[in-house]
Formats: structure tokens, sequence, C-alpha cells
């Protein structure tokens, strides 16, 4: 049986949208055994597809006969990027091989909703249904090397997607596709059964459940528990908590060309070391270390220097975020530093800005401080960062970065004046209206105005 992959997903999105919660990502799923599901399993409109359900789905594929199993991981992933990103870049679609894929295979399915804590378990469940030859492969040109005595399991790690950039994130999307492509090919090539699935770690975008109602203002960490995963807690020797940061996008771009996105590293698989970050009552410095970020750097450390100083102006300890450093490859001579422009709250509260980074467009700027930081770009969306006067383990009140009269204050402000400016003048003009001493009787003479009067 053959799905019409880009039908079903396109009926998916705009048929059944309120099916599809943003905390659950897609299963894809396509095999070489046109026999290994039946057709009722591919009735999912609108389904939300359990943990049994699923498991159920993949013993199929794992004990029915000796098979390979090719998984495709990404970090995030969700329906509508089958449907938006197949139209943002025109004619040339990013996600072409993957639609074909499933158009030209014996069997496929498309599960649109699974919980994205399911498919993030899914490669610690595979491992243990066989004994597999386990094959990781983290490298765009990595070749397989499959064990022809036993069935083998390959896990493809692909690129995370920048979000913050809708090029740089069709431009990773294209190079995820082309690797599901080649490998893919590889392993019809070489002949044999095999089941493939790409699914996501996390969804692309993570809110409130359905049943929650929207609420106005901007929820603060310290009470809303709904986020779409925790801060990042740094300890003290004492075992305590020191540092409190959270982004839901943390990204840094070098040369213009070289993208870093550091989101799931930092707070998602948590893989970045902290063990250079340090705390005291005046100072503290969040150290984050990434190994093997990409793009041919062996390491990468962004550090964030903190401070609380007392201000005899106002009478109280204020905490500042005074410089962010990025040091490439553990080489501090070509570090890249810059200062903050304000990021300063009270010492008991945390300090929150919706957008922060290079551009000027941004509420808090992080101006170049050398030359090496002219070459380096950071972004990060909703950040919140706090260092000092940490209690249970939550952020206090943020002070945020934006300020009393925000541009829609002022563009309220100027349309009122503009709008009582108006009215005051319409009824001036009324004011002034005068009625005629004289009228016209029509019954006696009727006036006469002389020509040369």
């Amino acid at each position: 049986m053959y799905l019409n992959s880009e039908l079903l997903l396109c009926l998916v999105c705009v048929i059944f949208p309120s099916a599809i919660s943003v905390s659950h990502v897609p299963v894809l799923l396509w095999s070489t055994e046109s026999s290994m599901w039946n057709s009722a399993q591919a009735g999912n409109n609108g389904h939300i597809t359990s943990k049994h359900e699923l498991q159920t789905l993949l013993r199929s594929a794992t004990t029915s006969t000796p098979m390979n199993v090719i998984m495709f991981l990404q970090d995030t992933l969700s329906i509508d990027d089958f449907t938006y990103y197949s139209t943002v870049s025109g004619s040339e679609n990013p996600l072409h091989n993957v639609q074909g894929i499933l158009d030209s295979s014996p069997y496929s399915l498309v599960l649109p909703a699974v919980d994205w804590k399911t498919a993030d378990n899914l490669p610690d469940y595979l491992r243990t249904q066989e004994d597999w030859n386990v094959i990781s492969v983290d490298n765009y040109n990595t070749s397989l090397k499959l064990d022809k005595s036993k069935p083998n399991l390959i896990l493809v790690t692909l690129q995370p997607i920048p979000r913050s950039n809708e090029k740089d994130a069709t431009e990773a999307f294209s190079k995820n596709d082309e690797q599901i492509g080649r490998l893919n090919k590889e392993l019809m090539e070489r002949g044999g059964s095999f089941t493939a699935i790409y699914t996501g770690r996390r969804p692309s975008k993570v809110f409130k459940t359905f049943d929650q109602a929207p609420t106005l203002g901007r929820q603060l960490l310290s009470t809303d528990t709904t986020a779409p995963y925790p801060p990042l807690n740094v300890t003290n020797e004492n075992g305590t908590t020191c540092i409190l940061i959270y982004a839901k996008t943390f990204s840094l771009k070098s040369n213009s060309t070289k993208t870093f996105d550091l989101t799931n590293a930092t707070f998602i698989s948590q893989t970045a070391q902290t063990n250079s970050s340090v705390c005291s009552a005046s100072n503290t410095t969040l150290s984050l270390l990434y190994m093997s970020p990409g793009n041919g750097l062996s390491s990468l450390e962004i550090r964030f220097y903190m401070t609380n100083k007392f201000y005899t102006g106002s009478a109280r300890d204020w905490f500042k975020l005074e410089q962010v450093m990025i040091i490439p490859n553990q080489e501090m001579e070509k570090n890249a530093t810059f200062r903050t422009t304000y990021a300063s709250a009270p010492a008991e509260y945390s300090y929150h800005c919706q957008q922060v980074g290079t551009s000027s467009l941004h509420a808090e700027i992080f101006v170049p401080n050398n030359e090496a930081a002219k070459y380096w770009e950071i972004f990060l969306y909703e950040f919140q960062i706090q260092g000092f006067h940490i209690k249970n383990n939550l952020f206090s009140y943020a002070s945020d970065c934006s300020s009393f009269f925000t541009p829609a204050i002022w563009m309220g402000l100027v349309s009122s004046i503009i709008l009582l400016w108006i009215l005051s003048y319409g009824l001036f003009m009324i004011m002034q209206l005068t009625t005629n001493d004289r009228f016209d009787d029509p019954k006696g003479k009727p006036l006469s105005v002389p020509q040369t009067e």
C-alpha cells in the first residue's frame, strides 16, 4: 500500500489542527517490507499515538524477521515543518528526499502526533529489543559498516535546526534531507530488509496544553512550571544552586557562515560542562564548555561574568551581567569579549530579556569589546539569568529589560494625542458657527443687495 505522504501531511495540518499538540512530535516510518504494518494502522489522522501503540508498531519491525533498523534523530521536529519549509523555499523543497522516499517505499506510515518523551526514549527502547550491532552516525560523510551476522541498529544524529533564523533552518533541513536520502540509498543498494524511522527529540514549538486558557503577560520561570525544559543550574561546593540560566534559543554564528545552535546541549541534553564556573558573594562566572560543537572546532566555551555591587545612589545592591566571552578551542588569546549595555537588576532579582544578542535590534545588546568579537554573533531568546541570592532552586522575581515606555505605548500616546487634537479642532470650529442677522421673508419684499456696495 502506498501513501501519498505530502497530501497526508497537509490534511493532518489543516483538517486536524487541534489533534496535533505542540507537545508532540511526528514519527515517519518506511520499510522495504510491504507487509510490515496492516492497513488499519495507517488511519492515524487526528489520533495521538500512545507509547504502547508506537512500541507495538516497532516490535513488528524488530522481531518479525532479521532486518536492519535505521533511526534518524533530529533535535527538534514538528509536523508543520513539512508543509512550511516545503513552500518557504519555492521550487527548492529542502525535504524532497524524505517525501520522495515515503511515496516510493513499499510501505510507509506517518504518525503526526507522538508524545515527545516517547520519541526521545526510542533509541534506548530499541536497544533492548534485540541483540544489535549498534552503529552511531554523527558525521555527514560517515559510511555504514554493517554486520552481516546479526541485525544492525543504526542511530543517525542529524544536524540541529537553528530556529532563530529561517534561512539557516532551511539549509539545515536541506542537509539533513540529503543525509537521509544518501543513507537510505546506500541501504537499498546493499540489499536486505530494513526499516527507517525519522523523528525529533523535542517539538519545534512547545506551549501549554489545549485545556489551559491563554494568559496575558510574561510568565516567570519561578512560578511557571510549563516551560519546555528546566533552566540549567550550577551548584557550589555545598551542593546549593548558585547560578541559574534559561533561554528558549541559544545560538552563535562565526564569520556569518558557521552556526552553533547550543540550545539542546545547554538545556535539554545538558552536555555542556560547567566545572569552571565560579560562585561568590560579589563575583560569579558561568562557564559553559561544549566539546566538539562542530564547524571545525574541538571545543567552544562561553563565559558569563556577573557582579554584585552596592550603589550609594540607590542605597542597595545591584546584580549586573558585566560581559560575555567566547573562547574557541580553549585558546584564550583568541577570545571574543562583549560588554553589555544594561543587563542589571536588584541583587535579589533575576534578569530577564526577551531578545539578547549582538544585533542592534535586540533589547539588550552585546557590544564587541575586542577585534575578535567582531566576527561573532550571539542570539538568545527569552533569556533569563541569576547569579546571586537563589532560593529553592528557582528564579527570583524577574527584572525585565524593557523600558516603561515601550514602542507600543509611544504609538498609543501619539495616536491618542492626534485624535484629541482633531476632536478639539472640530469642537472649536463648531463653536465658531454664527447665524445670519437678517433672513428673507417669503411674504414681504425680498432683500436686495446693490452691486455697487
